[in-house]
C-alpha cells in the first residue's frame, strides 16, 4: 500500500529493537517528534515485515478504541501475534476477541464480581497491605519488587480466584515465565511461544481447581465464574484459564510495574513526595492516577483495520495494522500542560493508562487503583522515609514498562 504520508523522520524507528533499548528520555523525545505530525505515522514491523501506523497522539488512540467495529481485536492486540495453533489450544484472551463474544465474556466475568465479592477483595487488599509493610519492617529486604510490588498484586488476585496458598509458588514462577518481554527486547524480537509451557502448566492447574469448584462452589471468583448462569452461559475450563491467564499475566504485571515506577518516581521528585505526605487524604488519588500516566505501564495494544478508513485525514486500507501506543498518548502536548513534569496534583487527568475507552477497557482498573492506594498509603504512612536507592532495573520492551528489580531502604 502506499503510504498517505512520510514515514518517521530519519532516526526514529518503532520497529527495530534498538530504539526500545533508547534511554527512556531519549524514545520520549522521539514521540514528542512524532507527535508533531498531523496524523499517524507509518514504520515497518520487523517481525512481519508489514507496514503499521503509530498512533501517538492522546485523539487517534482515545477514537481508535471507541471504534471497534472499525478497529478490530480479533486476529491479535498483541505483538507477536497468537498462532493459529496457539489460539486453539489455548483458547482466545479477551484482548484478541470483539464483539459479540468479547461482550458475552464481559458479561460473565462482570456479573461474577457480586457486590459481596468486591466488599471482600477490599478488605483483602487493605490486610494483605498492612501484612507486608509489617514484613518489610521485620526483614529489612532490598528490592522492592520482589519484596512488596509483585507480592500484593499476586496474593490479592490468588485469594479473589480461591488458589490455594500451597499452590501459589508453583503458579507465580510460571507467570513470571509466561509474561517473558514482549516484542522487541534486547535479543531482538520475541521469538512466538516462548513461555508456551509455562502458561500451559499454569492453565491445567487452574482448569482442574475449575472441575473442582464446579462440584463444590466455595464463593470465591473462579465459583462464581463457573458456576454463573448468565443467560445459559458460564466459562468453560479454555475460557476460565484464558482469563486467569488475562488476570495474572496483565493484571498482576501492570500494577506491580506501577507500584514499583511509582515508588522511583516518589524519590526523584521529593517535592511531590513531600506535597503528598503533607495530606494523604488529599493527594493519594491524583498520586496513583499520575503515576499511572507517567510511567503507562501498558506501552502498546494493537488493531486491524477492518475496512477502507480514513483517521486524521490520513488514508488507512482495510487489513492495516494500527499501534496505539497508550505512553506517548499520555504526554500529548495537546491535552496535558507540561506533559514531562509528575505533578501529583494534577488536574485533570485523562491518561490513557487503562487504555482509551470502548469495550477493551482495562477490567480491573479499579482493583489496580485499590491496590495502588492501600499499599502507598501503608508505606507512606508506616515508613515515610521509604526510597529508591537506584534506577529501575527495567526490561527493554516495546510492549510494556516491565520492572525487574527496584533497590530500595527506609
Amino acid at each position: 500500500m502506499a503510504l498517505s504520508v512520510d514515514a518517521a523522520p530519519r532516526g526514529i524507528d518503532l520497529g527495530d529493537p534498538a530504539f526500545w533499548r533508547l534511554p527512556a528520555r531519549a524514545r520520549d523525545a522521539a514521540f514528542a517528534r512524532l507527535r508533531e505530525r498531523s496524523g499517524p505515522v507509518g514504520f515497518t514491523d520487523r517481525a512481519t515485515g508489514r507496514r503499521c501506523w503509530a498512533l501517538v497522539r492522546h485523539a487517534d488512540v482515545t477514537a481508535v478504541s471507541r471504534s471497534p467495529e472499525v478497529y478490530l481485536s480479533g486476529p491479535g492486540a498483541t505483538t507477536p501475534e497468537p498462532a493459529r495453533w496457539v489460539r486453539a489450544v489455548f483458547g482466545d484472551s479477551m484482548v484478541d476477541l470483539d464483539d459479540p463474544r468479547h461482550a458475552d465474556l464481559r458479561r460473565v466475568v462482570g456479573r461474577a464480581f457480586t457486590p459481596r465479592l468486591l466488599a471482600e477483595v477490599e478488605r483483602d487488599i487493605r490486610e494483605t497491605a498492612v501484612e507486608l509493610v509489617d514484613r518489610l519492617e521485620r526483614e529489612r529486604p532490598t528490592d522492592f519488587v520482589s519484596s512488596v510490588a509483585a507480592e500484593l498484586p499476586y496474593r490479592v488476585i490468588c485469594t479473589m480466584m480461591g488458589v490455594p496458598p500451597e499452590q501459589r509458588r508453583r503458579i507465580l514462577a510460571r507467570t513470571d515465565r509466561a509474561a517473558a518481554p514482549s516484542g522487541a527486547t534486547r535479543r531482538g524480537l520475541r521469538v512466538p511461544g516462548r513461555g508456551l509451557r509455562a502458561l500451559a502448566s499454569m492453565r491445567l492447574t487452574v482448569a482442574a481447581l475449575g472441575r473442582e469448584r464446579r462440584r463444590r462452589p466455595t464463593g470465591d471468583l473462579i465459583s462464581a465464574l463457573v458456576t454463573a448462569d448468565v443467560d445459559g452461559r458460564r466459562l468453560n475450563s479454555r475460557e476460565l484459564g484464558a482469563f486467569f491467564s488475562l488476570l495474572l499475566v496483565a493484571g498482576a504485571e501492570t500494577t506491580r510495574n506501577a507500584l514499583a515506577h511509582g515508588l522511583h518516581l516518589l524519590t526523584a521528585h521529593p517535592e511531590q513526595r513531600a506535597l503528598l505526605l503533607g495530606d494523604l487524604d488529599a493527594h493519594l488519588g491524583g498520586a496513583v492516577e499520575e503515576i499511572v500516566r507517567y510511567s503507562a505501564p501498558i506501552v502498546q495494544f494493537r488493531r486491524t483495520v477492518a475496512v477502507d478508513h480514513r483517521l486524521s485525514g490520513i488514508r488507512l486500507a482495510a487489513g492495516d495494522k494500527v499501534v496505539l501506543f497508550y505512553g506517548s498518548a499520555n504526554r500529548d502536548e495537546a491535552v496535558f500542560r507540561d506533559p514531562d513534569a509528575f505533578d501529583v496534583t494534577r488536574s485533570p487527568n485523562p491518561h490513557l493508562g487503562f487504555g482509551g475507552g470502548g469495550p477493551h477497557f482495562c477490567l480491573g482498573a479499579h482493583l489496580a487503583r485499590q491496590q495502588m492506594r492501600a499499599l502507598l498509603r501503608e508505606l507512606l504512612t508506616r515508613l515515610p522515609e521509604i526510597r529508591s536507592t537506584a534506577a529501575p532495573e527495567t526490561v527493554p520492551s516495546s510492549f510494556d514498562h516491565r520492572v525487574r528489580a527496584l533497590p530500595f531502604t527506609f
